[in-house]
C-alpha cells in the first residue's frame, strides 16, 4: 500500500480509540482494590482472589468471543465491531460504577469481555493498509497509544479516588462514550470488499483459528511465545496494585503515580524503540531482546524492596513491550489479506486466555505468599520473569531452529 494510500489518514483515529479506551481502563486500576474491599467486607490479602474471579469473568468472554469478532470483522469490516466494543464498554464501566453488590461487578466485566475487541480491531486496522515490512513499527505505535493512556489513566484514577472508590468508573464511562463518538463520525473503513470474505463459524474459535494458523510455517510456534509473554505481561495489571499496597503501604494515588510511571515507559518503547530496534535488528531478535530483558525487569519488581529499587527495574522491564508489535508483523506477514481479522482474533483469543490463568492463579500466589509468614509480596513477578524467560527460550531455540526461512529477517 502506498504512503499516499487516504486510509492512512486513519491509523491517527484508531491510535486515539485505544488512548482513551486505555485511559478508561487505566483510571479503574488505583479504586478496583478498594471497591472489591468494600463489597466483600474483606481485607487486602483476603480480597486479592475475588479480583481474579472477576478477571476470569471477563477474559473468559474474550476468549470465546475474540476469534468470532476477528472473523465478523473479516466479513463486515472494522468500523462496526469497533463501534460494538466501545458501546459496551461504555455500558461496562456504568454498571460497575453503580454495583451494590459484587455480582454487579461480576456482569459488568462478562458485558466488557463479550466485546472486548478494540485492540484486535486495531491491530487489523494496520494490517489492512501497512505493507508488511513496516508492521511491527506501526503495531508498536498502537502499543505506544495504549501505554500514553495508562500513563494519563492511573494518574486521573488515583486522583478521582480521594472522592470515593466509584467517582472513576463514571470518568471512565465518560471517556469511553466520548470514544464512541468520535470513531462514529470520524473513522472511515479500511477493509474493502474485495478483501472481505464469508463468516465460518468453524473458524470463529480459538481451536478453529488456531487450525488455520497451523497451515502457517512457523505460527504456532511464534503464538506459544506470544502465550508465555501474555502470562508475564498480565501478572502487571493484575497484581501491581496490590503488591505495592502490600509492600510499601500506598495508597490510591501512590499506585495511579507509579502505573503512570510505567505507562510512560511503554509509550517510550512502543512509540519509538520498537521501530528503531526491528529495523536494525530485525522482528526476531528484537522480540527476544524483549523477552530476556524484561524478564530482569521482572526479577526488580519481584525482589524490590524500596521504591527506589522498584523504580529502578523499570527501564528494563518496559522493554518486554518490544516483543509483541515483532511477533505480531512476523505472523501478519504471512498471512493474507482477508484474513488479518481472523489472525488478531486468535492473538486475542490467546490473550483472553492468558487472562483467565494469569489474574486468578497470580492474585492467588499473592494472597498465599503474603498471608503465611514467608511475606513474598513480588512471588507473581517472580513467577512472571519465568514465563517470559520459557517464551525467550522457546524463541531462541525451536523457532530458530525450524522456522528461521520464515521468522527472521535478512
Amino acid at each position: 500500500m502506498t504512503a499516499t494510500d487516504p486510509r492512512r489518514r486513519m491509523l491517527p483515529v484508531v491510535a486515539m480509540a485505544l488512548f482513551i479506551d486505555s485511559l478508561g481502563i487505566g483510571i479503574i486500576i488505583p479504586v478496583a482494590p478498594q471497591l472489591v474491599m468494600e463489597l466483600a467486607g474483606l481485607g487486602l490479602a483476603d480480597a486479592a482472589p475475588i479480583a481474579g474471579w472477576l478477571t476470569l469473568a471477563y477474559a473468559s468472554m474474550q476468549f470465546v468471543f475474540s476469534p468470532i469478532l476477528g472473523n465478523l470483522s473479516d466479513r463486515y469490516g472494522r468500523k462496526p465491531i469497533l463501534l460494538a466494543s466501545l458501546a459496551a464498554l461504555a455500558v461496562d464501566y456504568v454498571l460497575m460504577g453503580f454495583a451494590p453488590t459484587l455480582a454487579w461487578l461480576f456482569i459488568g466485566r462478562i458485558v466488557a469481555g463479550i466485546a472486548g475487541a478494540t485492540f484486535a480491531t486495531a491491530n487489523a486496522v494496520v494490517a489492512d493498509v501497512i505493507p508488511p515490512e513496516q508492521r511491527a513499527k506501526y503495531f508498536g505505535m498502537n502499543g505506544a497509544a495504549w501505554g500514553m493512556g495508562f500513563i494519563v489513566g492511573p494518574a486521573i484514577g488515583g486522583l478521582l479516588g480521594d472522592f470515593g472508590s466509584r467517582v472513576p468508573f463514571f470518568a471512565a464511562a465518560g471517556f469511553t462514550a466520548l470514544n464512541f463518538l468520535i470513531a462514529l463520525a470520524v473513522l472511515r473503513e479500511t477493509l474493502p470488499e474485495a478483501n472481505r470474505r464469508e463468516f465460518s463459524a468453524r473458524r470463529a474459535t480459538v481451536l478453529g483459528a488456531l487450525r488455520s494458523m497451523g497451515r502457517v510455517p512457523g505460527a504456532l510456534i511464534l503464538l506459544f511465545v506470544i502465550f508465555m509473554y501474555q502470562i508475564g505481561h498480565d501478572t502487571l495489571p493484575s497484581t501491581w496494585a496490590w503488591m505495592t499496597m502490600a509492600k510499601f503501604d500506598w495508597d490510591e494515588r501512590g499506585v495511579g503515580i507509579s502505573l503512570a510511571v510505567l505507562g510512560l515507559g511503554t509509550a517510550i518503547v512502543q512509540g519509538g524503540l520498537v521501530g528503531l530496534f526491528t529495523r536494525k535488528l530485525g522482528e526476531y531478535r528484537a522480540a527476544l531482546l524483549g523477552l530476556v530483558l524484561g524478564s530482569v525487569g521482572f526479577c526488580g519488581y519481584a525482589l524490590a524492596d524500596t521504591p527506589t529499587m522498584l523504580f529502578a527495574s523499570v527501564p528494563l522491564a518496559c522493554l518486554i513491550g518490544l516483543a509483541m508489535p515483532s511477533m505480531r508483523a512476523l505472523l501478519s506477514r504471512r498471512v493474507p489479506a482477508n484474513a488479518q481479522g481472523e489472525l488478531q482474533g486468535a492473538i486475542s483469543g490467546i490473550v483472553g486466555f492468558t487472562a483467565i490463568v494469569t489474574p486468578f492463579t497470580m492474585t492467588h500466589v499473592f494472597s498465599l505468599a503474603t498471608s503465611g509468614p514467608m511475606h513474598f509480596p513480588g512471588a507473581p513477578f517472580a513467577l512472571a520473569a519465568v514465563s517470559l524467560l520459557l517464551g525467550a527460550a522457546v524463541l531462541a531455540t525451536v523457532a530458530r531452529r525450524s522456522a528461521t526461512a520464515t521468522m527472521s529477517n535478512p
